[in-house]
């Protein structure tokens, strides 16, 4: 499950797409650039189950975001 879930836009100009993302996952932080096609770019550690994780930060940044 993944705890403290943050974003905020990456850009200044918040109509560009891209958002900064952060959260805990197995007692873990990782970080990311989540890109508006849905693709995440990690820019630390790769968390294990990369996939399962993919699909979790894309529903909340769907509700959080797109919402």
């Amino acid at each position: 499950m993944i705890q403290h879930f943050s974003y905020k836009p990456f850009f200044g100009n918040q109509q560009l797409p891209g958002w900064t993302i952060h959260f805990f996952y197995k007692q873990n932080r990782y970080e990311g650039i989540y890109e508006q096609d849905g693709s995440i770019k990690w820019t630390g550690a790769i968390p294990p189950d990369e996939e399962k994780v993919k699909k979790m930060v894309h529903e909340l940044m769907l509700f959080h975001v797109y919402d």
